[in-house]
């Protein structure tokens, strides 16, 4: 894994092995970023569910002003300080060692509105709904906001427009998707 443009490119990322995160592939950061880039500069970005956090560096190298990492494996925690350390990224980052619902309560109240919102849960459990339902009423996320979340192939976001959302579009890839979403 590693950065793939901005001023950390080509610099290697750390990952934690072992079931408990599944990095997003450096094919599938490239696409993402792509469709990106021209809205990442001077950006503020949620990353929840980071794992290794390689989506927020990589929006960080690309000229984010900020980023928030929100991640409650310890070890995979240890391993976004890391690879932001090792990218120089650090000074633009704030990492929360919780889990996502824990670390949007702490964040309240700051006024921050954040440009991107990406997360990647563990697929299949909800945990997507139960943060949209969070965002929902939540400050931080604005009309402007675009939240990307990446899933399983054909999870089901029917339940987007009672939560006042709306499903912008869909990038579909071999095993997992992302959803493009926005306050109605």
């Amino acid at each position: 894994m590693r950065v793939i443009a901005g001023s950390a490119r080509h610099l290697p990322l750390k990952t934690i092995e072992g079931p408990d995160t599944r990095p997003t592939t450096d094919r599938i950061k490239e696409t993402l970023f792509n469709m990106l880039q021209y809205e990442l500069a001077d950006c503020s970005f949620l990353d929840l569910f980071s794992g290794s956090g390689g989506i927020g560096i990589e929006a960080l190298s690309r000229g984010a002003r900020q980023a928030v990492f929100i991640e409650q494996n310890q070890k995979a925690v240890e391993c976004i300080r890391e690879n932001l350390s090792f990218t120089h990224l650090d000074d633009k980052a704030m990492v929360m060692a919780c889990d996502a619902l824990t670390g949007l309560r702490r964040l309240e109240g700051k006024d921050l509105v954040f440009d991107f919102i990406f997360m990647d849960p563990p697929y299949k459990l909800g945990l997507e709904r139960t943060v949209l339902e969070y965002l929902s009423t939540s400050p931080m996320a604005g009309e402007d906001t675009l939240i990307i979340v990446e899933a399983a192939k054909g999870t089901d976001a029917g339940y987007l427009e009672e939560l006042g959302f709306y499903l912008e579009k869909t990038k579909v890839y071999k095993t997992n998707e992302h959803l493009f979403i926005r306050k109605a």
